[in-house]
C-alpha cells in the first residue's frame, strides 16, 4: 500500500487506537515495583506513543502531500535526469542595498575567482513604487566579471521561493546557484542572473502576489519595482524576452501568475508544483469580491480572457502530491487552441517538497535559460 494510501492512515489509527486500549488494560497488571513492571510501563507508553505519533504524522502528509511515496520518504527515489515534455497549444531607481557577497558555495568552487564561479550577493531590494522591500540574494554568472564581457547585458530569472519559505532556501535546499553554474558548464544555459526571493514582501501575510485595495500591491511590486531595481544595480538586459521567472509551490503559482498577466515583462515561467488559484485560507485576499477572485484564477483566465503568447514550464508528480496532477492536466486543457507554448515534466511520483523540487529543477533551469534571450 502506498504511503499516502487512506488503507495505511485508517491501519495506523486502529492500531493506535487497540494500542491506547492494551494500554489501559494491562496498566493495572503494571502497577508492581519491580524493574519487569518498570519496563513494561515505559515499554507500553513508548510504544503507544510512537504509533500515534505515525498516525498524525500519516495525516499531516497526506492533507500536505510533503512525502508522495516510501521511496520519497526513505530517500531511495529515482534520480534519472527528468524528461520535458512540450506543444504548442493553439522613473529609473538605484536603490538596491547590498548586505554581503560571496562566491557561490558548491562542489569544487570554494575560494576561487567570481570569474570562475560567480559570485552571490545578499541585497535588499526596495519597491519606488510601491513603497515595498524585501531581501534576496543576486547570483552573478562567471561571465559577468569575465573582460571579454564587460560590456555585455545578460538576461534574467526572478526565483521564488514557496510560503512561508525565505529566500536562502533556493540556496540552501535546492541551491539554485551551484545548479546555475554546471549548466552553463555543460553549455546547457546561457549564462543568466539569478535574483532569489520570497514571495511575499508583507510578511507574515501571505499576499499570493497579490495587488491588496487599499494595501500592499505586491503584483506591482514583482511586475514592475523588482525588475526596475535589478535593472538599476546589475548588467541586465532590457526588454521583451529578457526576464523569467521560476517558483515552487506559492512561487510557482506566483510566477504563473506573473507572466501571464504581464508577458511584456516576464516572456517565460516555470512552475514546480505550483498551483493555479490563489489560497485564500486565513488571509481573505477577496472579501465580497469574485471578480478579483477570479482574476486570479489561472484557469479561468484562460477560459475568459484572451490567452497570453509566453511560454511556461509546469513542473510536478502524477502521484503524491495532492491534486496537483488532476488540475495540472485541467489547465493545460484550458489553454488548448492557443499560442501559449506549454512544457512540462511528469514525474511518476514525488511529493511537495525540495528533494522532488530538486529533482526538476536542472531541466527546467535549463529550459528558461533557453527561453530567454538579450542583446548580441
Amino acid at each position: 500500500m502506498g504511503l499516502t494510501s487512506h488503507k495505511v492512515l485508517a491501519l495506523s489509527a486502529l492500531v493506535s487506537l487497540l494500542l491506547v486500549v492494551g494500554t489501559v488494560w494491562l496498566w493495572p497488571r503494571l502497577a508492581e515495583r519491580s524493574w519487569l513492571a518498570v519496563l513494561g510501563r515505559v515499554g507500553t507508553i513508548v510504544v503507544t506513543q510512537v504509533a500515534v505519533m505515525c498516525t498524525l504524522g500519516l495525516a499531516a502528509n497526506n492533507y500536505f502531500s510533503f512525502y508522495g511515496t516510501w521511496a520519497d520518504l526513505l530517500g531511495t527515489t529515482d534520480n534519472s535526469p527528468v524528461t520535458i515534455q512540450s506543444r504548442m497549444v493553439d522613473g529609473r531607481h538605484t536603490g538596491i542595498q547590498q548586505i554581503s557577497s560571496e562566491n557561490v558555495r558548491g562542489s569544487g568552487t570554494v575560494g576561487r575567482e567570481p570569474a570562475q564561479v560567480g559570485k552571490l550577493d545578499q541585497i535588499r531590494i526596495p519597491g519606488a513604487t510601491t513603497g515595498l522591500a524585501s531581501n534576496g540574494y543576486v547570483y552573478l554568472p562567471p561571465q559577468y566579471f569575465q573582460p571579454e564581457y564587460q560590456d555585455k547585458k545578460f538576461p534574467a530569472a526572478i526565483a521564488i521561493t514557496g510560503f512561508p519559505g525565505i529566500a536562502k532556501n533556493l540556496i540552501t535546499k535546492l541551491n539554485y546557484p551551484a545548479t546555475e553554474l554546471q549548466l552553463i558548464r555543460d553549455g546547457k544555459t546561457p549564462p543568466t542572473v539569478l535574483l532569489m526571493m520570497q514571495p511575499s514582501p508583507v510578511l507574515p501575510r501571505d499576499a499570493e502576489c497579490e495587488d491588496l485595495p487599499g494595501g500592499a500591491q505586491t503584483e506591482t511590486y514583482f511586475a514592475k519595482d523588482v525588475p526596475q531595481a535589478l535593472r538599476s544595480a546589475y548588467r541586465v538586459a532590457e526588454g521583451v524576452g529578457s526576464l523569467g521567472v521560476i517558483g515552487n509551490s506559492t512561487g510557482g503559482y506566483c510566477g504563473l501568475k506573473l507572466a501571464m498577466k504581464h508577458p511584456d515583462v516576464y516572456s517565460a515561467a516555470v512552475s514546480l508544483s505550483g498551483y493555479y488559484e490563489a489560497d485564500d485560507f486565513g488571509d481573505n485576499l477577496f472579501p465580497g469580491d469574485d471578480h478579483r477572485r477570479n482574476l486570479a484564477n489561472l484557469d479561468w483566465r484562460l477560459n475568459n480572457l484572451p490567452k497570453p503568447q509566453v511560454s511556461l514550464l509546469l513542473g510536478g508528480s502524477k502521484k503524491g502530491d495532492g491534486d496537483y496532477y488532476r488540475q495540472t492536466q485541467k489547465f493545460i486543457a484550458a489553454a488548448k487552441g492557443s499560442a501559449t507554448k506549454l512544457s512540462w515534466i511528469d514525474l511518476p511520483s514525488g511529493g511537495h517538497n525540495f528533494d522532488t523540487w530538486s529533482r526538476m529543477l536542472p531541466a527546467s533551469l535549463g529550459w528558461l535559460g533557453q527561453h530567454l534571450k538579450a542583446p548580441a
